[in-house]
Order: structure tokens, then sequence, then C-alpha cells
């Protein structure tokens, strides 16, 4: 099994982190991965994304050309990376923030309100973690035990204390 997952949005929303906490976990559990951030020019509020892929088999290239899931923060994401989604793959699309026009029929489209959602919990920096925890269920990429203990690793130190929101966030969406 081998997922390539393309994770994009504005710079601040968490969407590296979100690629570090997949790629951890699929480290933690002994599975393949690479993680590739890519920055635009600006920082906060410019663009950003990740590729990430977790696999079973060694891993040929990092580059990610067709994601089978693309993870979609904002709609100028979803506008720019929809059509290089792979056949079968699926679309995961933050439905606090825009209704996208679904122009393909080949794709699995999944909304997610996750700055609803965050918002219900503490706070709206939370949306990419409740977003995270949306992917891995769906997907089944990765068991949730291994995204915990990659929140667990990357929260240390004074920012330990954001351990409880954040795992709380990521039991937050379930299908409806």
């Amino acid at each position: 099994m081998t997922e390539k997952f393309l994770i994009a949005g504005f710079g601040g929303q968490g969407v590296m982190l979100m690629g570090e906490l997949m790629a951890y976990g699929a480290m933690s559990i002994k599975k393949e991965v690479t993680f590739m951030p890519s920055y635009g020019p600006e920082m906060r509020g410019g663009t950003a994304n990740c590729t990430v892929i977790i696999s079973d088999a060694p891993i040929t290239s990092p580059i990610v050309m067709n994601p089978t899931v693309l993870v979609a923060m904002n709609e100028p994401s979803f506008v720019k990376f929809e059509k290089a989604v792979c056949p079968g793959g699926s679309i995961f699309y933050n439905t606090s923030l825009f209704e996208p026009e679904k122009g393909r029929s080949d794709v699995k489209y999944i909304p997610v309100d996750c700055t609803f959602l965050a918002r219900e919990i503490q706070s709206e920096k939370i949306s990419n973690i409740v977003m995270l925890g949306a992917v891995i269920r769906q997907t089944k990429v990765l068991p949730e035990k291994a995204i915990l203990n990659a929140i667990a690793h990357k929260f240390v130190g004074n920012k330990a204390a954001f351990i409880p929101v954040n795992n709380k966030a990521l039991a937050a969406w379930s299908e409806s």
C-alpha cells in the first residue's frame, strides 16, 4: 500500500505540521515515508504545501505529481491542485472556509468542517489537527495511536501543555 498526500493551504494554517505529524507517525510504525515542504515567498498568509508519501515498500522518488489524496485547507489550494489528484483518489476540503465546485466524477470529495469543529473545542488554530484526524480516519493510512505518539513527540517542553487539546482535535471529526 502506498498513499501519496498533497497538503496545501495558506502559511499559518498548520499545513507543514500536518505533514510532519504524518511522517513521524509513519516512521514510528516502521513505514517507509518521505516529507517534502514547499513554501511561497511570503511568511504567514502566503502559500504553503507539502507532500507526504507513506508506503509499505521502499519509495523510489519523493516527488508527488499526482497525489492519491489532496488536503485543501483553502479554496486557492483546491482550485490549484484538484486536477492533479489521481483518478480514484480523495479530496478533503475545509467547508468552514469554502464550498468548492466539484469538477470531477472520478474522485471522492470529503467535506470537513474543521474550522467550526476546532472553534468548538478551543480555537481555529487547531483546524489542521481536526483535518488530520479526518484524513487518517477516512484513509486508514495510519492508526490514530501513531499520530497521538507523533503529537507527544512534537509538543515537548512548554508546548506539552497543548497535547490534550490537539488529541481532542484529532478525534473531533466523524463521518456523517
